[in-house]
């Protein structure tokens, strides 16, 4: 009989979560964590930037079929889902949280965490840098437009600084990367696993920083354990619901296993970054409190899922490259 092999990686998110549950970051070190997480995350962007080829890139932002399907998923799908969850009579799911479901299901998807698990499957990164930044871009018009016709809230959206803000962060260390990938690549070609421990280390480092920013807000105390329970099933119901989806509609439209990649992870996820900052936006201090639980325990729920789909992912067979013949050694 074959042993049940224990992933080590989910044992390392797992004992992370659980540290940030009993000792999180609080003050000067959670002051520090910040811009150590956004270090990491700009430096694993750099260094995907210089591993891709400059026809990978061109290819990926191009593959406009993916970055439609992925739109059509966080901002038709999960609408429509969360519309339906809204149903659940108010004595099992009370109001405000099934309108925090709703809310959860009218925001863009995760930028940061959605590259670096597309990156340790071995899927499409160049495309899931488009697909997920276009989604967080777009997600400042459409997350206020949807909130607005789905829970009759007013308000704006977050400032253009958002979008600064992702080409600061994210895009800014792509390209430099690409500039510089003449002489960072044959290093990085030479130690093939820097990235692979920079992916790892970010999504750890991703993972410590979201939770531990949930238990200082007291995320265990805003809610009773029964309706935490319900709330934690139905994020479960969710994210089971849109994984699926998002995997049969990548082989529905034909797409490779490394679009598909990108269609499940970009597509799967909602962000806590910029969902917390909207709620204190659109709605009163009383009630986003309330409203942004069900976000934060899907955001920890999408990690975990995800952390574990990427290393199946990962493990399937390393494709054979065919080496085209080199006309020097063809004869007279």
């Amino acid at each position: 009989m074959k042993s049940l092999r224990i992933d080590p990686y989910m044992i390392a998110l797992l004992a992370v979560v659980v540290l940030a549950s009993l000792l999180p970051a609080r003050g000067a070190a959670a002051e520090a964590l910040s811009p150590a997480t956004k270090g990491v995350v700009a430096l694993l962007f750099f260094l995907h930037g210089a591993k891709l080829s400059r026809e990978a890139v061109i290819a990926g932002a191009t593959h406009w079929r993916l970055h439609l399907a992925v739109l059509a998923v966080s901002f038709v799908a999960f609408p429509l889902l969360g519309l339906g969850m809204g149903l659940i009579p108010a004595s099992i799911l009370p109001a405000p949280l099934a309108l925090g479901l709703l809310f959860l299901c009218c925001l863009p998807s995760t930028v940061q965490s959605s590259i670096a698990f597309t990156a340790l499957a071995r899927g499409n990164v160049a495309a899931a840098v488009c697909a997920a930044s276009a989604s967080n871009l777009l997600g400042m018009a459409a997350t206020p437009v949807l909130v607005g016709l789905t829970l009759h809230a007013q308000g704006s959206g977050p400032g253009w600084g958002a979008a600064g803000t992702i080409a600061l962060q994210l895009l800014a260390p792509f390209i430099a990367g690409q500039l510089l990938r003449k002489w960072v690549a044959p290093v990085l070609a030479r130690h093939k696993q820097i990235v692979s421990y920079v992916d790892r280390g970010s999504i750890l480092l991703v993972v410590y920083a979201a939770f531990s920013q949930a238990v200082v807000e007291g995320v265990w105390t805003r809610v009773s354990v029964p309706e935490l329970l319900v709330v934690t099933l139905l994020c479960l119901l969710l994210l089971a619901l849109v994984l699926g989806l998002t995997m049969g509609l990548g082989r529905l439209l034909g797409f490779s296993i490394e679009d598909r990649i990108v269609l499940v992870f970009c597509g799967s996820k909602k962000s806590l970054v910029t969902g917390a900052p909207m709620a204190a936006i659109l709605f009163a201090p009383a009630v986003a409190g309330v409203m942004i639980v069900p976000l934060m325990i899907f955001h920890q729920l999408q990690l975990l899922a995800c952390a574990w789909l990427a290393q199946r992912y990962a493990s399937r067979p390393q494709e054979p490259v065919t080496l085209a013949p080199n006309p020097l050694d063809s004869p007279p």
